[in-house]
């Protein structure tokens, strides 16, 4: 928002310059852009008028003037502008004058005619980047007066970059309430007052979209002068606000809107027809705005209407054929509380942005309507003329917004600022704000005003006390607080070091979103439903992922698709997945394709296959030391190959899956290299059993080898449990050294070879000990599978 210094300085004025006044504007948190100067710099140029005005003997589009300055006598002027004529004033520059650029006005002949002087447009001057011809001076502008001073160009345009949450700083009178604060100087408000009405007519209004706007005040006027020409310092205020002048009318209600923060429009009261209706627009119905656009609006869209079409759009911009014209005589002033959370997004959706919009989407004080229709109504009044008639007002009080109340308590302020800021001055600034203060026992019980949308918690009177105390005075110290080391669970395993073993074996580590295309999600896991988003960012992210294989293979295929000639990658989050009630998995998976090794002249070239994966996820359950509880069964899932799949066990529990892509799902995803996955429940990787001291035997270890004929289809951990089930207390360790099929074996079976290592605690094992385990362990493999010892 741009503003004028002095327009400001009208409401309060402090004694601090430019420098200091914009510096304590950003430090109060209304940061400023930039200033800079209404005009350019010039010298001796004053008022003028034109005296006489002829056409150049030999020059058709060039005039001889014949101008009044502060001199006696009149001086010769030659001029090419074509509204050059007899009355009219304008700035005239001097003999001598410098006007921007450095350029110094002469003496000069053009085409034979002396020219003293120059009379000047807002170009010239600095004023304008364009225009057509000189500038128009009031006709009271007093001849000879300093252009200067009399247009007050000795000024500074501000501009500043408020945040969402500051619309009550959307206006001179926000922003001379801010500066009267920080100053402790007093505002200066101009009179709101209530304009009598001279005539009785009204306008009948109804509101049929209370949530959208629950406040409504119009007002009718009328025999207006539409002709009658804007004043020369709102045209220049509004100019440095960044808003061209087009009638009185216009000016007004944008002149309030700069001052006050409330937009307001001017309806052309010969082209209402019936009433007022504050409706929401109908599927399909068009309006022309004052830009010239047609629109086709939607139903979402708050419009104001009278009892056959659509006049304007609520907050953002009004009607082509019912705004100001040359031919108005009468209007409807409207001024209105709309919604914030109504307005916001409707003008972007249409690719607009106005003023008016900008101040309803951050919130427009909803006790400032009638004040605004009054101050419009006397300004109108001043320019135009006019009668008045009473102001009509609509409320829908239920959908208005409430009083908020805080409380502050006096011990937050130090504890959250650092300092004790002493009660009298806590109770000045909040006044000085508009709060309305009472004092409590533990503090003060705050009203917040209708103007301040942003203060809705404790947090936020925090915020106001130190930016108007002043940040820079707030104390600099070390941040004090008790520390406290928490507690490590050593039975519980580190992520960094999950991590840390797959970054060792040759994997890196991905991060995918959580919001997967369902169309995949529903290939992995045909049988579980998605939790679908209501709000997705996209319909390729438009359902939770269930397990984390979506986002990896997605990834994976990517980089194939890049000829990444070797892909290894794992993933830590959260799946979720919809049981009784929505829940969320802590789960690590990983991916593996390609070569084994990494290409090299030393390495051979081999494809990784099933044991190679089997082998990276059984180094991070090595963790646990928990190795003889885990296991790894023969299962089914839709995702994975129905010959390369196993799910894993930590005892009875299932906690995770193992295997390669399905074909089919390989050739969906158009994939040609064999990808082999994994995913583990965290919380089962992470728990370990803690190690426990046990001293070691003096005593010689006794170990026997067994060769065994099984079936081909007997699961080798099968056999493992047995052999320590029946194998008795003293078997210290168990291993499976070979597997061999082939000549001189069964087709239908298999032999494996067993090592079993025994060993007493406090003695020698006799060899009757040992044998009689290992009798035991074979009579049970041959009842349980039929085995038999190799020969």
């Amino acid at each position: 928002m741009k503003f004028s210094e002095q327009w400001l300085r009208q409401w309060v004025n402090p004694t601090v310059g430019t420098d200091e006044l914009v510096e304590q504007l950003t430090m109060a948190g209304l940061e400023v852009e930039g200033t800079e100067s209404v005009a350019a710099e010039f010298t001796q140029v004053v008022v003028g008028e034109i005296v006489q005005c002829e056409p150049h003997p030999d020059a058709n589009k060039l005039s001889v003037c014949q101008v009044a300055s502060d001199e006696d006598e009149l001086l010769q002027v030659v001029c090419g502008a074509p509204n050059a004529a007899k009355g009219l004033k304008v700035p005239f520059a001097k003999i001598g004058a410098v006007l921007p650029g450095n350029f110094k006005i002469k003496k000069a002949k053009l085409r034979g005619v002396e020219s003293f002087g120059m009379l000047c447009a807002e170009q010239e001057l600095g004023l304008a980047d364009s225009s057509d011809g000189l500038m128009s001076l009031p006709a009271d502008a007093p001849v000879g007066e300093d252009i200067r001073s009399y247009l007050e160009l000795d000024d500074s345009i501000i501009e500043v970059d408020l945040t969402p949450n500051r619309g009550d700083c959307l206006g001179i009178s926000g922003l001379a309430r801010e500066v009267g604060v920080l100053n402790r100087e007093s505002v200066t408000t101009p009179d709101l007052g209530p304009i009598a009405a001279t005539i009785d007519d009204t306008l009948p209004v109804e509101i049929s979209a209370n949530e959208d706007c629950a406040r409504y005040v119009g007002r009718v006027i009328k025999n207006v002068d539409v002709s009658a020409p804007t004043p020369l310092w709102m045209v220049e205020r509004l100019r440095r606000s960044g808003i061209r002048s087009i009638d009185p009318v216009v000016d007004v209600t944008n002149y309030v809107l700069f001052e006050l923060g409330q937009p307001m429009h001017a309806f052309d009261l010969d082209q209402l027809q019936g009433g007022i209706v504050v409706r929401h627009a109908t599927a399909g119905e068009k309006l022309t705005l004052l830009d010239g656009q047609e629109l086709e609006l939607s139903p979402d869209v708050l419009v104001i209407a009278d009892h056959e079409r659509a006049l304007a759009m609520a907050g953002i911009m009004g009607g082509e054929h019912s705004g100001v014209t040359d031919a108005t005589q009468h209007i409807f002033l409207e001024s209105a509380f709309f919604a914030p959370e109504k307005i916001a997004g409707r003008a972007r959706s249409y690719s607009l942005h106005t003023d008016s919009s900008h101040r309803f989407e951050r919130g427009v004080d909803y006790l400032l309507q009638r004040p605004a229709v009054e101050r419009a109504t006397q300004l109108l009044l001043d320019i135009v003329g006019g009668e008045p008639g009473p102001v009509i007002e609509i409320e829908k009080s239920e959908s208005l917004p409430e009083r908020k109340l805080v409380v502050l308590r006096r011990a937050r302020i130090t504890q959250t600022l650092g300092l004790t800021i002493p009660d009298v001055e806590v109770e000045d600034i909040l006044t000085r704000l508009g709060l309305a203060v009472t004092s409590i026992t533990e503090g003060w019980q705050v009203e917040v005003p209708s103007y301040r949308f942003d203060i809705a918690i404790e947090a936020d009177l925090f915020e106001e006390l130190a930016r108007i105390y002043g940040y820079n005075q707030l104390p600099v110290q070390p941040l004090q607080g008790s520390i406290s080391l928490p507690s490590v669970q050593e039975s519980k395993i580190g992520l960094p070091v999950l991590r840390q073993v797959l970054v060792t074996r040759g994997y890196q580590e991905a991060v995918t979103y959580s919001f997967v295309e369902p169309g995949l999600m529903a290939l992995l896991e045909p049988d579980i439903e998605p939790v679908a988003l209501t709000n997705p960012l996209s319909v390729d992210m438009s359902v939770m992922r269930t397990n984390l294989w979506p986002g990896l293979l997605s990834a994976a295929r990517y980089n194939l698709n890049r000829q990444r000639n070797r892909v290894r990658m794992f993933e830590t989050g959260l799946a979720f997945v919809t049981r009784d009630a929505l829940e969320q998995e802590s789960r690590i998976a990983g991916l593996v394709t390609g070569l084994r090794l990494s290409e090299n002249w030393a390495n051979p070239s081999q494809q990784i296959d099933f044991y190679d994966i089997k082998g990276d996820v059984e180094a991070l359950l090595d963790l646990s030391k928990e190795t003889h509880n885990i296991q790894f069964k023969v299962e089914s899932h839709p995702a994975l190959h129905p010959g390369q799949s196993a799910r894993i066990y930590k005892g009875q529990e299932a906690i995770g899956w193992i295997g390669a892509l399905h074909p089919s799902l390989q050739k969906k995803l158009d994939i040609e290299a064999p990808i082999f996955l994994f995913e583990l429940l965290l919380d089962a990787v992470q728990s370990r059993n803690m190690p426990k001291f046990k001293e070691l035997s003096k005593f010689p270890e006794v170990r026997r080898d067994l060769a065994i004929l099984i079936d081909k289809d007997v699961d080798s951990s099968a056999i493992c449990d047995i052999v320590r089930e029946k194998a008795g207390d003293y078997l210290i360790d168990l291993i499976l050294f070979d597997v061999y099929e082939g000549k001189g074996i069964d087709s239908k079976r298999k032999s494996i070879a067993l090592g079993l290592t025994f060993q007493h605690q406090s003695r020698t094992l006799t060899e009757d000990e040992v044998n009689d385990a290992v009798e035991k362990v074979v009579s049970a493999l041959q009842q349980a599978f039929d085995a038999a010892l190799r020969n």
